[in-house]
Protein backbone atom coordinates (compact mmCIF):
# COMPACT_ATOMS: atom_id res chain seq x y z
CA UNK A 1 0.00 0.00 0.00
CA UNK A 2 1.42 3.47 -0.82
CA UNK A 3 2.96 5.66 2.00
CA UNK A 4 1.73 9.10 2.65
CA UNK A 5 2.72 12.28 4.44
CA UNK A 6 0.75 14.99 5.00
CA UNK A 7 1.50 18.36 6.51
CA UNK A 8 -0.48 20.87 8.17
CA UNK A 9 0.63 24.60 8.65
CA UNK A 10 0.92 27.33 11.55
CA UNK A 11 -1.98 25.67 13.20
CA UNK A 12 -2.45 27.95 16.44
CA UNK A 13 -2.74 27.20 19.45
CA UNK A 14 -1.55 23.45 18.82
CA UNK A 15 -0.31 21.40 21.66
CA UNK A 16 2.07 17.98 21.50
CA UNK A 17 -1.45 16.48 23.90
CA UNK A 18 -4.15 17.71 21.33
CA UNK A 19 -2.24 16.19 18.46
CA UNK A 20 -1.83 12.89 20.11
CA UNK A 21 -5.52 13.48 21.15
CA UNK A 22 -6.37 14.20 16.99
CA UNK A 23 -4.13 10.82 16.73
CA UNK A 24 -6.42 8.49 18.64
CA UNK A 25 -9.35 9.78 16.91
CA UNK A 26 -7.74 9.37 13.90
CA UNK A 27 -6.88 5.39 15.27
CA UNK A 28 -10.99 4.82 15.72
CA UNK A 29 -11.91 6.00 12.23
CA UNK A 30 -9.16 5.03 10.03
CA UNK A 31 -10.14 1.46 9.54
CA UNK A 32 -13.33 2.37 7.48
CA UNK A 33 -11.31 3.66 5.09
CA UNK A 34 -8.46 1.40 4.56
CA UNK A 35 -5.94 3.80 6.35
CA UNK A 36 -3.28 2.96 8.77
CA UNK A 37 -2.00 6.00 10.89
CA UNK A 38 1.86 5.14 11.76
CA UNK A 39 3.69 8.39 13.39
CA UNK A 40 3.08 12.26 13.43
CA UNK A 41 5.56 14.78 14.44
CA UNK A 42 4.65 18.07 16.31
CA UNK A 43 6.41 21.47 15.99
CA UNK A 44 4.51 23.48 18.98
CA UNK A 45 6.35 26.64 18.02
CA UNK A 46 5.70 26.64 14.32
CA UNK A 47 2.17 24.92 15.03
CA UNK A 48 3.46 22.62 12.10
CA UNK A 49 2.16 18.61 12.19
CA UNK A 50 3.07 15.99 10.15
CA UNK A 51 1.48 12.44 9.80
CA UNK A 52 2.57 9.47 8.08
CA UNK A 53 -0.11 6.49 7.01
CA UNK A 54 -0.07 3.69 4.83
CA UNK A 55 -3.36 4.63 2.74
CA UNK A 56 -5.04 3.42 -0.51
CA UNK A 57 -4.72 6.70 -1.39
CA UNK A 58 -4.09 10.87 -0.41
CA UNK A 59 -8.15 11.03 -0.30
CA UNK A 60 -8.58 8.62 2.18
CA UNK A 61 -6.46 10.28 4.03
CA UNK A 62 -8.12 13.56 4.17
CA UNK A 63 -10.99 11.61 4.99
CA UNK A 64 -9.96 10.08 8.13
CA UNK A 65 -8.12 13.68 9.42
CA UNK A 66 -11.74 15.35 8.39
CA UNK A 67 -14.44 12.56 10.17
CA UNK A 68 -11.84 12.09 13.28
CA UNK A 69 -11.05 15.54 13.95
CA UNK A 70 -11.72 17.93 11.33
CA UNK A 71 -7.84 19.17 11.32
CA UNK A 72 -7.80 18.95 7.65
CA UNK A 73 -3.62 19.02 6.16
CA UNK A 74 -2.42 21.59 3.59
CA UNK A 75 -0.65 19.11 1.86
CA UNK A 76 -0.77 15.45 1.00
CA UNK A 77 2.34 13.24 -0.99
CA UNK A 78 2.82 10.02 -1.55
CA UNK A 79 6.34 9.32 -0.55
CA UNK A 80 8.65 6.38 -0.86
CA UNK A 81 10.82 5.05 2.73
CA UNK A 82 13.99 4.80 2.84
CA UNK A 83 16.83 4.02 5.60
Amino acid sequence: MPLYLDTHRHVKGITFEKVAEAHRKDLQVQGKYGVNYIKYWVDEKTGNIHCLADAPNAEACARVHKEAHGLIADDIYEVKEGS
